[in-house]
């Protein structure tokens, strides 16, 4: 095998075809948009570059999973990364109280600093992140460690669902809340999520948490790089309309363009039912079909985009999370246009290379469900109607109204504002009900929450947020893993930490 095809010019399409290129092989990727990244796309409005996905960064401190990747592909020193205050990574406030808590850097710091607010929980504060760090050390591909273990050889608690997880060690109902605030970051479902996934998020951003300067665009680029570098090409604007495939193997594909791409191997970085759309339809069995239309998607997103007038708003170094009151945090993705809404979100002022003490923008995001905008499914961007328009012009004004009670003059300091749906991250992304997790992880039902990487197409791999671990750092990692896939079990890790030593 010399060439290698993959669908999907997203975070993990072009992760697996860097370390596939570092590797040797000939890659040429498909992507459908006129800019490759997938979450790292960035877009220009009045002036100003915006992210759309990739907002907050951990795994880039030295020793760090990304970090380590990146040096291994000699793109780490070009990125430029900005660190959070160590003082403060993020801050949660409590609109009915208006009580804030500023979490700090380090599992030390943040036991110190939760024992000081809540006292009387100091044992079941220490013991908790013991075992929150415990589950993060059974996933050795987190820690990139050579590994052979099975699901099946996970502790009891590795499956639990992460509210029990909390509970088992803390009383409190305002600290269980405080200790869940990162729910959005992962797609959190109480009862369903399961506490490894709680885990891992939440010791990759206590570990230490970034944002690039100037947006995420540069690591899409430098990826594409490295693609190039070996030989390689990232094909845009060539979306893959129909995959071709006999006797179990894939011939070649069809795009839009109507060109055809051959390869020895094909990997898909599209969400699998997306895939199921475009493949022979005798490629797969039904069963296969049907589990995975079953598979429930994570909820998407509405998110507000700000441009500041200038010098009027202070640039802050750390992401900023809202509630509206306690026992909320399970159910942000709760939307009821006659109630309270928007029950919390997250803010945030990216960073720019010659940042000073006042931000040029400002990014929210509100964790929704797609059926909130299902009536308006048959439509397209900039065609969706009056309804639609009115509707996300209300959702927007809401959400300013609940940021200019926590920051006094906040309206004053907009000099332009725009939003997005579901709808446009269904459509952005190509991700089926504009789901911004993926696969929804659901530790009642283990089983249908696993797609393995290697299909019944025997030269047909998957990658990407749908496959294993989903974000900045868990796409890349399970880009290592359809990678050995390729090149065998544990190969590529050894020669990462070769390079890290």
């Amino acid at each position: 095998m010399n060439k290698i095809l993959i669908i999907g010019g997203g975070l993990g399409g072009l992760f697996t075809g860097a370390l596939l290129a570092k590797s040797g092989y000939r890659v040429e990727v498909l992507e459908k948009n006129t800019v490759a990244g997938g979450g790292l796309q960035c877009f220009k409005r009045f002036g100003k570059t915006f992210e759309t996905g990739m907002h907050i960064l951990g795994g880039f401190e030295e020793g760090g999973s990304l970090y380590k990747i990146c040096s291994y592909l000699g793109i780490m020193d070009k990125l430029s990364i900005r660190p959070t205050d160590d003082d403060v990574i993020d801050s949660i406030t409590y609109l009915h109280d208006g009580q804030t808590y500023d979490i700090p850097k380090g599992r030390r710091q943040v036991e110190n600093y939760l024992v000081s607010k809540f006292p009387d929980e100091h044992d079941g504060i220490i013991e908790y992140f013991d075992n929150l760090y415990r589950l993060s050390e059974e996933v050795d591909l987190f820690y990139l460690r050579e590994s052979n273990r099975h699901m099946l050889q996970h502790s009891e608690q590795f499956l639990w669902s992460a509210d029990r997880f909390i509970d088992n060690y803390i009383k409190n109902p305002r600290l269980k809340e405080l200790l869940a605030y990162m729910n959005p970051m992962y797609g959190g479902v109480k009862g369903h999520t399961p506490a490894y996934v709680h885990a891992l998020i939440n010791v990759l951003y206590i570990n230490g948490s970034s944002r690039f300067n100037d947006g995420s665009q540069q690591l899409a680029d430098l990826l594409v790089d490295v693609i190039e570098a070996g030989g390689g090409c990232v094909h845009k604007g060539e979306e893959v309309t129909a995959i071709r495939v006999e006797n179990k193997l894939v011939n070649y594909v069809c795009t839009a363009n109507g060109n055809i791409y051959r390869a020895d191997m094909y990997i898909s970085d599209i969400h699998p039912c997306s895939l199921l759309n475009i493949i022979d339809e005798t490629a797969f069995p039904r069963a296969y079909r049907s589990r995975l239309e079953s598979i429930p998607n994570s909820y998407s997103a509405f998110t507000v985009y700000v441009k500041f007038k200038e010098k009027k708003f202070p640039y802050i170094n750390h992401t900023c999370y809202c509630q509206n009151g306690a026992d909320m945090v399970w159910n942000l993705w709760k939307y009821d246009e006659s109630r309270d809404w928007p029950y919390g979100f997250m803010y945030m002022t990216p960073p720019s290379r010659n940042q000073d003490e006042y931000a040029t923008r400002m990014i929210v995001n509100c964790v929704m469900k797609y059926d909130v905008v299902e009536k308006w499914e048959n439509t397209r961007t900039g065609c969706r109607g009056d309804e639609y328009n009115g509707w996300k012009q209300r959702c927007m004004e809401r959400v300013i109204d609940k940021i200019d009670m926590l920051h006094e003059g906040f309206k004053d300091a907009i000099d332009k504002v725009f939003a997005s749906s579901p709808l446009t991250i269904r459509d952005y992304y190509g991700a089926k009900e504009g789901s911004i997790y993926g696969f929804s992880k659901d530790c009642t039902n283990m089983a249908l929450s696993q797609v393995p990487i290697a299909t019944k197409v025997r030269n047909l791999l998957l990658t990407g947020e749908n496959i294993n671990l989903h974000g900045i750092c868990g796409v890349p990692l399970t880009a290592i893993e359809t990678v050995e896939a390729i090149i065998g079990k544990n190969v590529l890790i050894k020669k990462i930490n070769d390079v890290n030593k």
